[in-house]
């Protein structure tokens, strides 16, 4: 493994007129993780901690989808359209078979590359995210995200981890893994955030039959939940559960949005398991 999450350099590919932008580190030689991230996140908002330990073991690719941070192009307003965009980058690399890691947004826009390229994918992880028609009576999401900050990175502590001492000190060191890089690509735009926020909430209109396409994506999954999700309620990591034909689900303790980045040595074990059995 000659680079790792802070080290890799951002590589460019040409896919459907969009020049995306992307980091390859870790072992090379089985079957890649690509990784899809959340809300106005970037392939820098990954937590090294996460990705470093992934890499041991697989080949792990981050990667900045149409019209955000360092790719080209204009960012859809439907998640189906983030997940085409996504199926062409994945395909520009010349993969024919990937996991697929998504989180929050990235979550959903993981579920419907299953569903548009099913050969594609082998394994999915779905991490603090919902199905289609996404039960957010009682997300925070609002307020959390129209709040200011001071510093302004410590949306990133409100948003991922819950409002204690517990929640707090492992948002600090969540900030300070992910600013150990120093060249980072530009942080998301407001007219691509404004394209984003228009897809989710497409995405979470309800109507009959909303969870019948669940029952289609037949690989492997692994859903992943913190114990009170103030972004898209735990809740929903049931209802993926128990509609995905073969889902197993993890629920970590005083946990948020981010249960990853509050335990990102224990999410490695659980995922490496998940991902080599």
């Amino acid at each position: 493994m000659t680079y790792s999450h802070d080290t890799a350099p951002t590589q460019y590919v040409e896919a459907n007129g969009i020049r995306f932008a992307y980091r390859r580190f870790g072992k090379t030689g089985g079957v890649p993780i690509v990784m899809t991230i959340h809300f106005r996140g970037t392939m820098d908002h990954w937590d090294p901690a996460m990705t470093d330990g992934l890499a041991q073991t697989r080949e792990v690719i981050l990667f900045d989808n149409a019209g955000i941070g360092a790719s080209s192009g204009t960012t859809p307003n439907t998640i189906a359209g983030m997940a085409t965009d996504a199926i062409a980058f994945i395909k520009a690399l010349g993969f024919s078979k990937t996991d697929v890691l998504g989180y929050s947004i990235g979550g959903k826009v993981a579920q419907e590359i299953a569903v548009q390229a099913p050969d594609l994918v082998r394994k999915l992880i779905l991490v603090g995210t919902g199905p289609r028609g996404a039960d957010t009576a009682a997300s925070k999401s609002g307020e959390i995200f129209s709040a200011s900050y001071d510093p302004p990175e410590h949306l990133w502590i409100a948003a991922h981890f819950l409002p204690n001492a517990t929640g707090h000190a492992a948002g600090l060191k969540y900030l300070e893994r992910k600013h150990r890089r120093q060249d980072r690509v530009p942080e998301v735009s407001e007219a691509a955030a404004t394209a984003q926020y228009a897809a989710i909430v497409s995405s979470n209109e309800k109507s009959d039959g909303v969870w019948d396409y669940l029952a289609g994506i037949q690989q492997p999954t692994l859903v992943v939940d913190g114990s009170n999700d103030l972004i898209i309620p735990t809740i929903n990591g049931f209802t993926l559960q128990q509609h995905l034909p073969n889902a197993q689900l993890i629920v970590y303790p005083d946990s948020s949005h981010g249960p990853h980045n509050q335990y990102p040595e224990l999410f490695v074990i659980h995922a490496t398991l998940f991902l080599d059995a």
